[in-house]
């Protein structure tokens, strides 16, 4: 049998529409959750959010450099991805299960929960971005794997972004509404994280010295390459997400009706299914990061546009620049990650060791500052132009400020995000030269 049949990668890459429906739900949900359900000050929302994942960022480079020696000598990562599978879907329900009202008792609630998800989360995470570097030593096979697990990744944002919206909707709002969500959201987690878990038992783990905390940056410091992709992705992490936060209050006090959140987060997930092959292809004859560049600037330009529009009146205008974004966020998803493995084996060429774990704990603790600050940010705007929070049965007439910073802070802040990431990744090019793309079989 073909070590990497069609079997096989499917039953690794299905493990990501779990980290893609983690990634994307309390990012588009859970600060309008704390703002507009439980009444919590913008300020202290975003701090809310933030606090969990700066612990998850430290924690992440532990847990894979941990990993790396644990999992080598009893030859797999099964347990790390096990233990993550099973606890997250149980403290992603708790995390919108509420049981009180009041924005203080709620919101610590939620921070509890929110802090022991993400603790769950990366043992199951680190792992599993490091099984690429293990299942294979053929970079082009590398790409195939991880153009899989963007596939179904982009398959889990688009069922976990364009669902949870509308099936809280459907279940009347309010706590109980989120508390049903994160029932069905959690039990789509599970499936798919174990699924992933049972799937990748045949990859062997190798030898690995165990690093500690500081060894593990230093390791990534010393490969220039990973290092400035780090950094890009960060930038771009935060872009995305600053934008993800950003779309409830765009559909609630811009568009006038909640219910475009679902509508707007399926424009702009949905065509990535449709144009990623055509970036695969692109990247085979440009290379890989000159197509992120191109995409990334028209990310950027499409998102500016978007301060001139978003009016009642305007709503399809919307939908379709959403659709527009859409194209560059396939290439941003794939063409990034399809990098972060050759950066993992040409590490293990310099050094003469295999720190799979270590690095991609290192990226992977990079990708959830992205995740944590994004959201925060977006909180931050709002705090700064006078947005008033309410519990879910009181609507608030909001100040004209506060309507301006949800428009802006939707689309300068990640614009210029997206900008200064552009220099970095011109940089990382020319490191590293143009890479080829396998397209997935």
């Amino acid at each position: 049998m073909d070590q990497l049949d069609r079997g096989r990668l499917f039953g690794y890459g299905v493990g990501s529409v779990g980290t893609g429906i983690f990634g994307a739900v309390p990012g588009l949900l859970l600060l309008f959750f704390l703002t507009d359900t439980l009444g919590v000050a913008a300020g202290w929302a975003g701090l809310i959010l933030l606090v969990p994942k700066a612990w998850d960022a430290l924690l992440n480079p532990i847990v894979g450099a941990w990993a790396d020696r644990t999992a080598a000598a009893g030859g797999s990562r099964t347990p790390y991805l096990m233990a993550g599978a099973v606890g997250l879907p149980v403290l992603f329900l708790a995390m919108f299960a509420v049981p009180f009202d009041g924005p203080v008792s709620g919101g610590l609630w939620v921070a509890l929960f929110f802090l022991l998800a993400a603790t769950a989360y990366s043992p199951f995470q680190v792992n599993y971005v490091a099984l690429p570097a293990e299942m294979t030593d053929d970079k082009q096979a590398r790409t195939r794997i991880v153009s899989w697990r963007v596939v179904l990744m982009t398959v889990g944002i688009l069922v976990g972004g364009g669902l949870a919206p509308a099936l809280t909707e459907l279940a009347g709002g309010g706590r109980a509404g989120h508390a049903v969500m994160g029932l069905v959201v959690g039990l789509v987690l599970a499936v798919s994280m174990i699924t992933a878990t049972l799937s990748t038992r045949w990859v062997r783990s190798r030898p690995a010295r165990q690093l500690g905390l500081r060894e593990s940056f230093a390791l990534a410091r010393g490969n220039k390459p990973f290092l400035v992709l780090l950094v890009t992705w960060v930038l771009q992490s935060l872009a995305v997400n600053v934008m993800l936060a950003g779309a409830p209050y765009l559909a609630t006090y811009r568009l006038d009706d909640y219910g475009w959140t679902s509508v707007l987060f399926v424009a702009l997930v949905a065509p990535s299914v449709v144009v990623m092959p055509l970036w695969v292809r692109a990247a085979r004859r440009w290379g890989k990061a000159p197509c992120l560049f191109v995409a990334t600037l028209g990310y950027a330009l499409v998102t500016l546009s978007m301060l001139f529009t978003g009016s009642p009146g305007q709503v399809w205008l919307v939908v379709g620049q959403c659709v527009l974004l859409g194209v560059g966020y396939a290439a941003m998803q794939l063409l990034a990650i399809s990098l972060l493995p050759d950066t993992v084996s040409d590490d293990e060429a310099r050094t003469g060791q295999r720190q799979a774990g270590a690095l991609t704990g290192v990226w992977t603790a990079g990708e959830v500052v992205g995740a944590a600050a994004g959201p925060a940010l977006y909180a931050l705007v709002l705090a700064v132009t006078s947005f008033v929070s309410s519990p879910a049965d009181e609507r608030v007439t909001q100040p004209s400020s506060a309507l301006t910073g949800v428009l802006v802070g939707m689309t300068v802040l990640p614009a210029v995000l997206l900008l200064v990431s552009l220099p970095l990744l011109a940089r990382f090019a020319r490191q590293v030269g143009p890479a080829p793309v396998t397209v997935p079989a």
